[in-house]
């Protein structure tokens, strides 16, 4: 009881955060700073038994962006879901690199894994890396194909990990 109590709030305040950061930019529409991504693919294409199709939504600020040695940082948060109900709510950092058209995006969110009925990764806490390439689309639309490995870094008693690749549909608003 105490650790559903747990994941609920941790849920909630995580939404909460989310949302109280889209409220600011919501007065920044007209600059075209605000990112979503949708994208759908395969959870875990590597595992015949737990493998399961998957739908996402991220959210990126420009404004929040930051200019490092490795490059332009910025902000992402969001969630996936699998067709097991396994989900994953994330927030973290990504790195936007540009190629002419092509647009090359490294990221690394930490974040809360639950798996419903599908895969066990051994614990709450997981890390997801990913790789993403995009094509610039006209009206500040991309299309991407991305690739991501989630892994808790064995916090847990296991470690078995996942392997994805997504469809994603970017646009500026």
């Amino acid at each position: 009881m105490l650790m559903n109590l747990k994941k609920l709030l941790f849920i909630t305040l995580f939404f909460l955060f989310s949302f109280s950061l889209q409220a600011e930019e919501i007065k920044n529409v007209k600059n075209k700073n605000t990112e979503f991504n949708i994208y759908t693919g395969m959870f875990d294409f590597s595992d015949d038994g737990k493998r399961s199709t998957l739908i996402g939504f991220q959210h990126q600020n420009e404004d929040l962006n930051r200019d490092t040695f490795l490059g332009n940082l910025s902000p992402v948060t969001g969630a996936m879901i699998t067709a097991d109900n396994a989900t994953y709510f994330y927030t973290g950092v990504q790195a936007h690199y540009k190629i002419g058209s092509l647009n090359f995006t490294p990221s690394f969110t930490p974040g809360y894994y639950n798996e419903g009925n599908g895969k066990d990764l051994g614990h709450a806490l997981e890390f997801k890396s990913e790789l993403q390439l995009s094509l610039e689309l006209p009206k500040n639309s991309q299309f991407g194909l991305s690739y991501n490995h989630l892994s808790n870094a064995s916090l847990g008693d296991k470690n078995p990990g996942a392997n994805s690749y997504m469809f994603n549909f970017l646009k500026k608003f």
